[in-house]
């Protein structure tokens, strides 16, 4: 969507989201297996008023009460896993210049490495301090979800956070680790796909302490996104140049519109909604879709170059 065109709902989302569901739980094994009890997700905490330490620790992973999970809980916590892999990385590598700690990657499938990722030279302390944050938070979050999977967590799969699927993207080379203004741009490209797709997982979680701690999640994921969004609104040059990272995912996730830059009609638009003031959700396939950089169904590619472990991999075809 251009900061010129209007906001209107989608007449086919509740289909979309029948359909989606009936794909998903056949992907995922059907109904639940057991709902035993699960140690409540909480929302990601917040920080004090002091900058937090350059380098993110994560705080210890909590213990459920209990390691049985629906199949459909189970795949959702592993995709929702390698987004938070994907976050993690980029942030980790712009603030340290070194990635994720190995501990932390660990799991079932093919665990993959890093491509990509170098550090930032920020010329804006506020923006440093909040991107601290937000590379910290994202650990806690690998290591809460790896809780509640506990042994049947995903490893991490290869990752590719260089120029290169940005660049495909956008049909433009781009590098995200050149300047301040870049970095956040490709902060951009990847929040709101991850913010959206969170929100596309709610209705799949059949556990109810799991789908209480997945709105704390979007919550804490929704917070980044608007906080990045503003700071493109703050700059004039970065205003502009979002429009084109909103239209590459656009472009990619098939024919209905679910994405805005941070400018529409000529106003700010920090978050992004639609007509009734929603934010809007992506299916699994979708967001891969982006993720993928194609607009076919695939199973690897771009962000992901060999894939997603687990049964939520493949993209759809638009």
């Amino acid at each position: 969507m251009t900061e010129h065109d209007t906001i209107t709902p989608t007449h086919d989302a509740a289909d979309a989201r029948h359909a989606e569901r009936r794909r998903f739980l056949q992907l995922a094994g059907g109904a639940s297996i057991a709902a035993g009890g699960l140690a409540l997700l909480s929302a990601c905490g917040g920080n004090d008023d002091n900058d937090p330490d350059p380098t993110p620790t994560p705080t210890p992973t909590p213990t459920p009460t209990s390691t049985s999970t629906s199949n459909a809980d189970r795949g959702t916590v592993n995709f929702a896993l390698q987004m938070e892999y994907l976050q993690a990385q980029y942030f980790s590598y712009a603030l340290t210049g070194a990635g994720v700690p190995a501990d932390l990657l660990t799991g079932t499938g093919a665990a993959g490495a890093v491509t990509g990722g170098a550090a930032v030279s920020f010329s804006d302390a506020f923006l440093a301090a909040c991107s601290r944050e937000i590379a910290a938070e994202a650990q806690r979050r690998i290591a809460y979800l790896r809780g509640i999977v506990t042994v049947e967590a995903v490893a991490q799969p290869a990752i590719d956070i260089s120029a290169t699927p940005f660049s495909t993207a956008l049909g433009e080379t781009f590098n995200p680790y050149a300047n301040q203004g870049n970095f956040l741009l490709g902060a951009f490209f990847l929040q709101d796909v991850i913010v959206t797709a969170y929100k596309g997982l709610q209705p799949f979680i059949n556990i109810g302490t799991t789908r209480t701690g997945f709105f704390g999640l979007l919550g804490a994921q929704s917070y980044h996104a608007g906080l990045i969004r503003t700071a493109i609104y703050a700059d004039a040059d970065l205003r502009a140049r979002a429009t084109r990272f909103s239209d590459a995912r656009d472009a990619l996730d098939g024919a209905s519109d679910q994405d805005q830059g941070v400018v529409v009609n000529g106003a700010a638009n920090i978050s992004p909604a639609d007509a009734n003031g929603v934010t809007f959700s992506r299916a699994t396939t979708t967001a891969l879709n982006v993720l993928y950089v194609n607009k076919a169904s695939v199973s690897a590619g771009g962000f992901f170059p060999a894939g997603l472990n687990g049964d939520l991999k493949t993209s759809a075809a638009s």
